[in-house]
Formats: structure tokens, sequence, C-alpha cells
């Protein structure tokens, strides 16, 4: 059985629990996950594979934990995630999609989009920084876009994490008191969140113009924040074609006699031991 398919097995058999997944289970299986990515890093690498990941939802959904996921146990100079501030007051009269094209990966790199381009069809359409025409007009263009994303050879994965109004309440309502992550719910969250209906609108419409063969949308479902995780590494690794490259056995080479310098009685400014 190929490694993808295996990997498309684990995610399924995954998804068809419904009981909440085990932190001890959960870290078990992100552990393999995290094996296979770095293979995957290695090939991409060696093979110049250019790897684009776009992560889209509302707020609360898991992106940030999941793109965190991924990347904690690769390499940032392969794996490069692009969380881009609100446009600037230039970067407002240039075409639209140009400030993303400096970030496209070029050969042997993996760009994560936290938040991409597909903003001018969610956030700025439903809260009025662009004009419904605009949003249309980038409706009609994005598919064309892509189709040129993936003819210059990069491997495109859209991602929607989808999460329930109940469940965003509940972690959105978490942010306030937790100082770890208060600093996530920003002026506009508060604004969008009584926007469900007008997001849910735009989600659909989103999908009906851009759901395209050559870069089709994946939706995770996102009420376990760590079994989507697993999800969308195994489906991702499934994904982009890669293999084990062989590896040479390594071996820590002999260290050189210890103690032949003696270093000067210099005043170093430890930390303090508080812990």
């Amino acid at each position: 059985m190929s490694k993808a398919k295996k990997n498309k097995n684990k995610m399924q058999a995954v998804e068809t629990s419904g009981a909440k997944l085990k932190t001890k289970a959960y870290e078990k299986e992100l552990a393999k996950l995290h094996v296979e990515l770095v293979k995957l890093q290695e090939w991409v690498k060696a093979k110049g594979l250019k790897v684009c990941v776009v992560f889209e939802g509302r707020d609360g959904a898991g992106k940030g934990g999941t793109i965190k996921a991924i990347t904690e146990r690769v390499s940032p100079r392969t794996f490069r995630v692009i969380a881009l501030p609100a446009p600037s007051d230039r970067e407002k009269t240039q075409m639209y999609a140009q400030r993303y094209l400096p970030y496209f990966p070029a050969a042997g790199e993996v760009v994560i989009f936290d938040r991409s381009w597909y903003n001018r069809a969610g956030v700025e359409r439903v809260m009025g920084f662009c004009t419904e025409e605009q949003a249309k007009g980038f409706l009609e263009v994005v598919p064309f876009f892509e189709k040129l994303m993936v003819a210059s050879g990069i491997i495109l994965l859209k991602y929607w994490l989808e999460v329930s109004p109940e469940e965003q309440t509940r972690r959105l309502k978490g942010r306030i008191d937790d100082g770890r992550k208060i600093w996530k719910l920003s002026p506009m969250d508060l604004k969008s969140y009584s926007h469900w209906d007008d997001y849910t609108k735009a989600r659909d419409e989103m999908f009906a113009a851009t759901d395209t063969a050559w870069a089709p949308w994946y939706v995770a479902k996102s009420e376990d924040k760590k079994r989507v995780r697993l999800n969308i590494i195994g489906h991702l690794l499934s994904k982009v074609p890669y293999k084990e490259l062989p590896q040479e056995k390594v071996n820590l080479p002999e260290r050189k006699k210890l103690n032949k310098y003696t270093s000067p009685d210099y005043p170093f400014k430890f930390i303090p031991e508080q812990f």
C-alpha cells in the first residue's frame, strides 16, 4: 500500500470516530505525521516542487492551530507561513492580487497562507471594504489566476475549516479571559461575529465560483481541533506526491579531547533561575 493511501485511510479512520480525541492518541498520531512531513520536506527540496497551501475559514475555526501543527517540526526555510496584515494605502492602489505574488513558492518551497487573496470574497465583501462589483469581479477572475498558478507548476491546495456557530462562540469567549489568546480577538473579529449568515452566503458564492477542477476547495470539519489537524495533515500528505529519500546513517564524529582550553574568569550575566 502506498504512503498516500495509508495516510488517506488513517485520515478516514480518524474522521469516523465521533468521540473527542484523547491527547495521548493525538500526540502519537501527530508524531507519525510529523515524520512524514519531514520526508515530504526533503522530497520537495530535492525535486524542486512548489507547494502553496491556502487556509480559509471563519474566526475561531482553527486555522492558526492547524498551521502550527503542520510547521512545528519542519524547517521554516522550506515551510513559510504568510499572514499578511491589512493592505497599506499604497497596496490599496495596486492590482488586487499584486501583494500576494511575491510570497508565492519558488522551487523547493512550501508556502502556507493564513488567509489569502480570498479575503476579497470574505471579510472585505461582508464588512464593506470592497464594493459588490469588486467582489464579483474577483470571483470571476480568480479561477483563471489559479489556473496560471497550477500551469506554472505550483501544487495548490485550498482548505476551508468549517465550524458551527456554537463552537465558534465557545472559542471566541475562551479568548476573552485567556492572556495567551486575547491577541487573537481583534476588533474586526468582534464586528464580524454578528454577521454569521452574511459570511455563510459569501462562502457559498465563493465555492460556487472558485471550486474548480484544477484548484478545488477541500472542507474540513473543525469541531474537534485535534481531529481536524490530523485530518488535514493526512490529506495534505496524500495530495503532494513524495517518496522517502535514502538517508545515510548518521554517527556523531569523535570529539577532540576536552579540557585542553581553560576559559578566562569572565563575569557571565546568567539569567535568574526562577524555575
